[in-house]
């Protein structure tokens, strides 16, 4: 395993930020930097043994800073949306900053994406990983007590790549944390993600009302356009007129795994045809975010000359569930002093 460094620009041209390589014994490679914690490419092989990268991304970090649409962060201090920025814990309500509108979105207006986080080089076995931490104090973006979060990358030599998190408190509070890169398996700048096959194994999903927050209920899969218990190209179905593809202009909902939450397990599967390139997600999660990229503008200038354009990218985002905090039935995202949060989601390759 090797493991470079190297210089990927300065945050308000004083701020020195670094971008480093971890490359496996097949050539598989993960460029990571530590704004952020950010993905910033994911080199894999194809089915005729070429590399291509599947993250979308910018070529240094002054991009990042300015960019709106969270290309392979972490987000946090809680992931997705929490409905009027606001939710009581124990009695005391506390306010968050309303960045969508007037509803809380991906941890403020400068989440954990917007951080420079500090970094540490491990070794487990004959891998190698990258560990970020980030220590979030009291009142941060409207949440209480101080969190210290780390965020652990591991690529392994069987072509996978695992982010291990774990998160500790001095106050009761809220967390959800997830990493937001967008993917596409015919290789970043090639298109949209439109053909691609996704199965997702949950039989339920959240709907959601008008402004994209769950309405509490969970809602069967069956006979809508968001089944994919089946393996199913995105486009199939993408524009039928259903409410809740029409309130999201797309896919961007959470959807409830099957499998029980904390154990790790498969949470979807996708297929490019035409790279030959297959990623299984496997998490430790209650839920899966799937984002088709609707809200993606049009010319967005990316890596290497690249142009990312609607829909070119898409999201797989293991979490809880959106506005969990107000939504008493969701799985609790409560992290009291004295627990650890701890989840795992690894993202496996194949061709």
């Amino acid at each position: 395993m090797n493991l470079q460094k190297q210089s990927f620009g300065r945050i308000n041209d004083q701020i020195v930020v670094d971008l480093f390589t971890l490359t496996n014994a097949n050539g598989m490679s993960v460029k990571l930097t530590n704004y952020g914690a950010t993905i910033v490419s994911l080199m894999v092989p194809n089915k005729s043994g070429q590399l291509v990268d599947v993250a979308l991304g910018f070529d240094s970090v002054e991009e990042y800073a300015s960019a709106r649409d969270y290309f392979g962060c972490i987000a946090g201090r809680y992931a997705n949306r929490i409905a009027d920025g606001k939710f009581s814990l124990y009695g005391n309500e506390h306010k968050l900053a309303q960045n969508d509108g007037h509803n809380h979105l991906h941890g403020g207006h400068q989440g954990f994406d917007k951080r420079i986080w500090e970094i540490a080089e491990f070794a487990p076995g004959d891998q190698s990983g990258l560990s970020f931490t980030y220590l979030s104090p009291d009142g941060e973006e409207g949440y209480p007590g101080n969190l210290n979060t780390t965020v652990a990358y591991t690529l392994t030599n069987d072509n996978a790549l695992q982010i291990r998190y774990q998160a500790t408190t001095d106050q009761s509070t809220v967390v959800n944390l997830t990493n937001h890169t967008y993917f596409n398996l015919a290789g970043a700048g090639s298109g949209d993600i439109l053909a691609h096959e996704l199965f997702i194994d949950a039989d339920f999903f959240t709907p959601v009302d008008q402004d994209l927050i769950p309405t509490g209920d969970l809602q069967t899969v069956t006979g809508t356009p968001l089944d994919f218990t089946q393996s199913t190209r995105i486009d199939s179905r993408i524009n039928v007129p259903h409410e809740q593809l029409l309130r999201a202009q797309g896919y961007d909902h959470n959807w409830v795994l099957n499998k029980p939450s904390g154990e790790l397990g498969l949470a979807a599967k996708v297929c490019e045809p035409r790279t030959g390139i297959t990623m299984a997600i496997h998490t430790t999660e209650p839920g899966l975010q799937f984002y088709s990229g609707n809200f993606m503008a049009n010319r967005i200038n990316g890596k290497n000359g690249q142009i990312y354009n609607h829909r070119s990218g898409f999201c797989l985002e293991t979490q809880h569930f959106p506005d969990s905090p107000n939504q008493p039935c969701f799985p609790s995202t409560i992290l009291n002093p004295n627990q650890i949060y701890s989840q795992t989601t690894i993202y496996a390759f194949k061709n």
